[in-house]
């Protein structure tokens, strides 16, 4: 069985105004005690058989998300890299020739991806992290306009993009994958146009591209409800412009050889992201670090959110697990259906009753009928003109 390998790092230099993730601006000497609390969650979880499904896997993709993992020092990064591999299996199991692109260290088959913020980048770190074997990154760009930067609470700028491209091309990478926003404060249909165009020349080999989601638990969330008009509350486009858009970047993407694979995840051939589809195809990863979440085929469960509160549990020997939680047969059915359906292929109809001993006709009828779903031979699929409303398709499909 593969495993994919998610590393939380929770550290931000600033709070975005849209963000009402478990991140946090903190002093930096609290960088190496976290990262020396999950190495050893690491230690602990492989000598506990907490999770029997865990002996004799073998990891294929790891990713360090947050947060800002690009934040760590790179011998911090490199050291829970070092402690996964003594204490799992890797589906590599030799480095590259030495003639080949990247380093020595870089890895032939584990995906290991890291998430890098454009101004965190320098010559020295992006070698740092080819030579610990990273192979893959995933730069938050969000934007090729500064003014939309500013309202965001973004640090990096435009420049900062080019440069950090550069600087990762140099170094050897040869998988990269950027974001953008569609719907940020202050984005006109120009300036959404430029910021496409721009990330088409740099040609990176995966583009993620989400529509603005405003948490009334974030700033930019609260002011929006309040009618206040900091943050640029009062600048975000409509949703009809964010879905204009979005079906403007399909069009343009796929005129310029990517692959449209999932709802907000574009490739080129080769280059999808194996680890989030191990997420959309509810295949087995373990999350490490303060909020990581984890899913073995059975139960999910989450570590502790807050950061320091996460590190005491481990220098306590105290699991840092809030809350496990068996997944039912109904709510594997509805996995099933709603992340099988971001995934533009869309899944096996048949395989899917005869796995659940149940019949979706009814449940798909109307649907099909509005033209949301149609079946592609087996396949069951989201209609490719209505993915901006995917989400009230699987409410419907789903109540």
């Amino acid at each position: 069985m593969n495993l994919g390998v998610y590393i939380q790092v929770p550290f931000c230099q600033t709070k975005c105004t849209y963000c009402n993730f478990h991140t946090g601006v903190v002093a930096r000497e609290k960088y190496g005690p976290y990262a020396d609390a999950v190495r050893r969650e690491i230690a602990q979880l492989a000598a506990s058989g907490e999770v029997p499904s865990l002996r004799d896997v073998q990891v294929d993709t790891v990713y360090f998300g947050g947060g800002t993992p690009s934040l760590l020092e790179p011998s911090a990064l490199a050291g829970i890299l070092r402690a996964l591999r003594q204490n799992f299996g890797f589906a590599d199991s030799a480095p590259l020739p030495s003639g080949s692109p990247g380093t020595a260290t870089s890895r032939a088959h584990a995906e290991i991806t890291l998430e890098a913020d454009p101004e965190t980048i320098t010559p020295e770190k992006a070698q740092a992290w080819l030579a610990a074997g990273f192979n893959r990154i995933s730069l938050g760009v969000q934007s090729f306009n500064d003014r939309e930067l500013h309202a965001a609470g973004r640090m990096h700028r435009r420049a900062d993009i080019f440069a950090a491209a550069r600087i990762l091309r140099e170094a050897g990478f040869r998988n990269i994958s950027m974001d953008l926003i569609a719907g940020l404060a202050q984005q006109t249909r120009e300036s959404w146009e430029e910021s496409v165009a721009r990330i088409l020349e740099i040609r990176p080999e995966h583009i993620s591209i989400y529509l603005l989601e405003i948490d009334e638990g974030s700033r930019l969330g609260k002011e929006s409800l309040a009618g206040g008009t900091r943050y640029s509350a009062e600048a975000v486009p409509s949703d009809d412009a964010m879905a204009e858009s979005y079906e403007s970047a399909c069009v343009r993407l796929a005129g310029a050889g990517y692959e449209h694979y999932e709802i907000s995840n574009w490739g080129l051939p080769g280059s999808r992201s194996r680890h989030n589809l191990k997420y959309w195809r509810r295949e087995p990863y373990i999350g490490l670090g303060a909020g990581a979440h984890s899913f073995d085929g059975a139960r999910r469960w989450s570590n502790v959110h807050d950061s320091a509160r996460y590190v005491a549990c481990i220098e306590s020997g105290v699991t840092p697990r809030e809350q496990i939680e068996p997944v039912t047969a109904q709510q594997a059915l509805n996995e099933e259906l709603f992340l099988g359906l971001r995934q533009l292929e869309g899944i096996d109809l048949a395989r899917v009753e005869k796995k659940y001993g149940v019949s979706l006709q009814s449940r798909i009828a109307g649907l099909r009928e509005q033209g949301l779903l149609e079946m592609d031979g087996e396949l069951l699929r989201l209609a490719p003109a209505h993915l901006t409303v995917s989400n009230e398709v699987f409410v419907e499909l789903l109540g």
